[in-house]
């Protein structure tokens, strides 16, 4: 009975990740129809700055490797380890998302935000969602590991951990469309 639950659970998520994809899926395609839009304004290449980027993207890497360490130490009943990959997770996450909102009220402040151009719009939207699931990740991360503290690894919290970690992976995923179509692209 215990594994049906665990199944229906873990069945229920990915379907979530796949809607999730959906969206995702639309934001990039409109960003492809609009990444020319730039009437008159800046363009891509003109915006963003490679190497700060990638080093965003190292972190969020980063974070997915101590997400995965997380979920191995809990299937190995090791609490405090699991813990402290969390921690490092939450910690790598926060840094990528101020790395974010850096880069945006960069861009903002020099008259680049999305009200510019289509161009922009389409960008600080795909970008801003992605942000948001990073956000709302590091909320689930923060309160799974009061959980921990709490309960202990019982098999419904490492569940959760599971889940947690499967979304931590979908936005690292997305994260690697959004560096290579938006930001790669456009510096070649």
């Amino acid at each position: 009975m215990k594994e049906t639950t665990n199944d229906k659970v873990v069945f229920g998520f990915w379907v979530y990740l796949m809607s999730d994809g959906v969206l995702f899926a639309s934001l990039f395609a409109t960003y492809a129809v609009l990444q020319n839009a730039t009437f008159g304004g800046p363009s891509a290449a003109e915006l963003f700055d490679l190497p700060f980027v990638l080093t965003e993207t190292m972190i969020l890497l980063t974070s997915s490797f101590t997400v995965g360490l997380a979920l191995l130490a809990a299937h190995h009943h090791k609490k405090n380890l699991a813990l402290l990959a969390l921690f490092v997770t939450l910690t790598l996450g926060l840094t990528f998302l101020g790395m974010e909102i850096s880069e945006f009220t960069h861009l903002i402040a020099e008259g680049s935000g999305p009200s510019r151009s289509a161009f922009l719009s389409s960008f600080f939207t795909l970008v801003g969602t992605h942000g948001l699931h990073v956000f709302f990740g590091s909320l689930w991360m923060l309160v799974l590991m009061v959980h921990i503290v709490f309960k202990g690894l019982t098999s419904g919290t490492v569940r959760k951990l599971m889940c947690v970690s499967l979304f931590w992976h979908f936005l690292d995923v997305i994260w690697i469309f959004i560096f290579t179509f938006v930001y790669l692209l456009h510096a070649i």
